[in-house]
């Protein structure tokens, strides 16, 4: 989901590709920052960035 986040898939686009309910993905998103310790998304794709985890153009 991270790597979906940080390609800047909205969470109706998420819950398209990995078939949940929108309403799922915003409770996971919202998970993620809080056990990740982020403010928002934008931290998120920084933070995919800075580990790897995704890549321009990926």
């Amino acid at each position: 989901m991270l790597k979906l986040i940080a390609a800047g898939r909205s969470n109706g686009e998420i819950a398209e590709t990995l078939v949940l309910a929108e309403q799922t993905v915003k409770t996971h998103v919202g998970r993620i920052l809080m056990k990740l310790d982020l403010r928002d998304r934008a931290q998120a794709v920084v933070m995919a960035y800075e580990t790897g985890l995704a890549q321009p153009g990926g």
